[in-house]
């Protein structure tokens, strides 16, 4: 089966911050410095020259072309023209606390805690703009169809697994999650043909995910991949590749918006095959919500 499609530049459905974001791990170190400059402020790097740009970077014009090639552009002056279209159509804080990149020192908690809901939303808004309906229609069919579904993620991508798992399991999939590697891996080698493993890893570098992917594909199991980074090393082992757009920061660095951003695909994901069969599906909560019902607290009832 073949691995999703990669999109050019010239039609990244999440805009080309989004696009030039997700490609930064796979960029050389000359290139990363042009990019973050990019990506923090387009419109200012739409305005600069090429040589501007590659004195602001510490690098060379030459770099700079290397770089728009690397992002899919033709050369510097198809790059700046995208770049004032997408300042045109930036979405900006409405908030006027609302910090941008990392979170200063001296911060107060009224700045905290606007600027980090607002980059969670944009992580949401912007990981579902990017998303891919067909490779996600084709992730849906896959599971849908499947005898069983491994799911593997370690550290906080390890609690959107096992979010994934018990979501998948209350409407009658068979699903499991793993967080111990060698177990995920035994079981992985018992997977075959019409069975699904799906790992999850923000980096896409987490060797224990990928191994076990890979594990799981030697087997004959579809397998499917959740990053941000779409040339990361987990989609050389993946059939099927969906990513998230995420920009994590200092304090946030692999916790806070990619888990939320992978939260948005993986219940784009659930209700997709949900809906492939509605009444099984409604059927299935109803049981499960009447099963747990007598452990809650009830309206009438009175803690001492």
């Amino acid at each position: 089966m073949a691995k999703s499609p990669k999109i050019s530049a010239s039609h990244e459905p999440g805009g080309l911050i989004v696009h030039i974001s997700g490609l930064l791990p796979s960029l050389s170190p000359a290139e990363q410095r042009v990019a973050r400059l990019v990506v923090s402020d387009p419109a200012a790097a739409a305005r600069r020259t090429i040589t501007d740009l590659a004195t602001a970077a510490e690098t060379s014009e030459a770099t700079v072309i290397r770089f728009c090639r690397s992002v899919g552009m033709d050369g510097y002056p198809q790059l700046r023209i995208r770049l004032a279209a997408e300042a045109a159509r930036r979405i900006e804080p409405p908030d006027a606390r609302v910090v941008g990149g990392d979170i200063p020192p001296g911060a107060d908690l009224a700045q905290i805690i606007a600027t980090i809901a607002f980059n969670d939303a944009r992580a949401v808004e912007e990981t579902a703009e990017q998303l891919d309906p067909a490779v996600c229609e084709q992730v849906v069919e896959a599971i849908s169809g499947a005898a069983r579904i491994d799911i593997y993620g370690a550290g906080a991508s390890g609690f959107v697994a096992s979010d994934f798992q018990q979501k998948l399991h209350r409407i009658g999939r068979i699903a499991f999650y793993f967080p111990d590697v060698h177990t995920a891996l035994t079981s992985a080698a018992l997977l075959g043909r019409g069975d699904v493993a799906f790992g999850i890893s923000h980096t896409g570098t987490t060797s224990d995910v990928i191994e076990v992917l890979e594990q799981a594909r030697t087997r004959g199991a579809v397998t499917v991949a959740l990053t941000n980074f779409p040339r990361s090393p987990i989609t050389e082992v993946a059939d099927f590749v969906l990513t998230t757009a995420a920009r994590e920061t200092t304090y946030r660095s692999g916790a806070t918006a990619s888990r939320l951003a992978q939260l948005t695909v993986v219940d784009c994901l659930f209700v997709g095959v949900a809906a492939r069969n509605r009444s099984r599906a409604r059927k299935a909560l109803e049981v499960t919500a009447e099963a747990v019902q007598s452990h809650r607290v009830g309206a009438n009832r009175r803690r001492a």
